[in-house]
């Protein structure tokens, strides 16, 4: 499962942010690894240098093999809480695509 990180101009793409962002990806979605080739995060701050509540904003698009893309948002106040948000809300909806894909056969 690749894992592909992408900030926009108001948000610092450092080291420790996308290892968090991998790690907590992985974790959460390791045992779907074997359906799911690839996970785009879009990881934004919505106001810029401006303080403002739920301003933080994460998007996520898996790619499951011979499927549409299933895709999810999250907004919070701090990326961190963002990105957990969206990485629950993915693994849900994959959880779910996945068991209508296997009840169907």
């Amino acid at each position: 499962m690749e894992i592909q990180v992408n900030t926009d101009h108001n948000t610092e793409g450092h080291e420790r942010l996308v290892s968090h962002v991998e790690d907590t990806v992985f974790s959460a979605l390791s045992h779907l690894s074997p359906h799911v080739t690839r996970v785009e995060v879009h990881i934004s701050d919505e106001n810029g240098d401006k303080t403002g509540h739920h301003d933080k904003r994460c998007m996520m698009e898996a790619r499951i093999k011979g499927r549409r893309p299933n895709a999810v948002t999250c907004e919070a106040e701090t990326l961190e809480q963002a990105v957990v948000g969206a990485t629950e809300k993915l693994k849900s909806s994959l959880t779910s695509t996945l068991e209508r894909i296997h009840d169907h056969h």
